[in-house]
């Protein structure tokens, strides 16, 4: 590599370079001239024996922090590609078939929720692997000169959801989960968790979004590349759950809160099914369908929505 040396700086630089190494070569030179010549006979000491290390026993298997009882199906349970029709057909009892027909995605089901769960703590959700339908409508805005809040009237279009969750029974959805959770592990372990838990994800993730600070008053925002954005930058760092939540309106996430505290419940103390978890069981199968595997470097990310 070619170097320019010029100006007086320059000089003097080369002058300390050339000396160090200068310097490097006569310490070379000592100590050969010292051990070769002055002391031939003085042979070097022996390294002390290296002693055999010891074998140690394999780490132990790490436990669940949260586990899930097992449960006792009254049939064995689908492959997780087959199990579609079983899922649908399990949360049409619990949430009612219109409502399983107009919001759910209906294809991979198993793996879009587990994907969305684990991304809900991250700054994106990716949104081809969503369970549910998109929420309708635009982000309810006021303007008043240059200033943009996030409008009442905005939570209005989350109601069909919010009234849908505010009439579930969290004992018998958790008995839903619980019957069905090999297939959610499974598909944890397949997006690139192997030996961890997905329940442990499941509760982390509830104690994140609970975190979700509980704002009154407008929330003023601010137009992004795309969407509307958080005007505040410490309530746009926070995570795509916790600005679903933010969006939703102080009573809508009043309401969520409540029902993933009573979710909570039931899926880190429950050591027996619900008592009404026959209610949970499937009656049909449905056909086949195997979904891709998505890991966390490959499942895609779009821009955060509006919803």
């Amino acid at each position: 590599m070619a170097t320019n040396w010029n100006s007086e700086d320059s000089f003097w630089k080369r002058t300390v370079v050339y000396s160090a190494i200068a310097v490097a070569v006569v310490a070379a030179a000592g100590t050969y001239y010292y051990f070769k010549v002055l002391k031939p006979d003085v042979e070097p000491a022996p390294p002390p024996p290296v002693a055999e290390a010891e074998e140690l026993p394999p780490p132990p298997e790490e436990t669940q922090h949260h586990p899930i009882p097992a449960a006792a199906p009254d049939k064995p349970l689908p492959k997780l590609s087959e199990s579609d029709g079983d899922i649908r057909e399990a949360l049409s009892n619990v949430f009612g078939r219109r409502p399983v027909e107009e919001m759910l995605v209906p294809d991979m089901v198993v793996r879009k929720i587990v994907v969305t769960v684990d991304n809900l703590p991250r700054n994106k959700v990716a949104e081809n692997m969503r369970p549910v339908k998109p929420i309708g409508g635009l982000t309810a805005t006021n303007m008043s000169g240059d200033t943009i809040t996030l409008a009442e009237e905005n939570a209005a279009r989350y109601a069909p959801f919010i009234s849908l969750i505010q009439s579930t029974d969290m004992n018998q959805l958790g008995a839903l989960y619980i019957r069905y959770y090999p297939l959610f592990q499974q598909a944890y372990e397949d997006l690139g968790y192997p030996g961890q838990y997905f329940n442990d994800r499941l509760v982390q993730v509830i104690d994140h979004l609970l975190q979700t600070p509980e704002i009154r008053g407008p929330i003023q925002l601010k137009q992004g590349r795309v969407f509307y954005e958080f005007a505040d930058p410490a309530l746009e760092a926070r995570s795509a759950g916790q600005k679903l939540l933010l969006r939703m309106g102080a009573q809508n996430q009043a309401i969520v809160k409540q029902k993933l505290r009573d979710l909570r419940v039931v899926v880190t103390t429950s050591q027996e099914k619900p008592a009404d978890s026959e209610t949970a069981a499937p009656a049909t199968t449905g056909s086949p369908q195997e979904g891709p595997t998505v890991t966390p470097d490959s499942a895609p990310e779009a821009a955060p929505s509006q919803q």
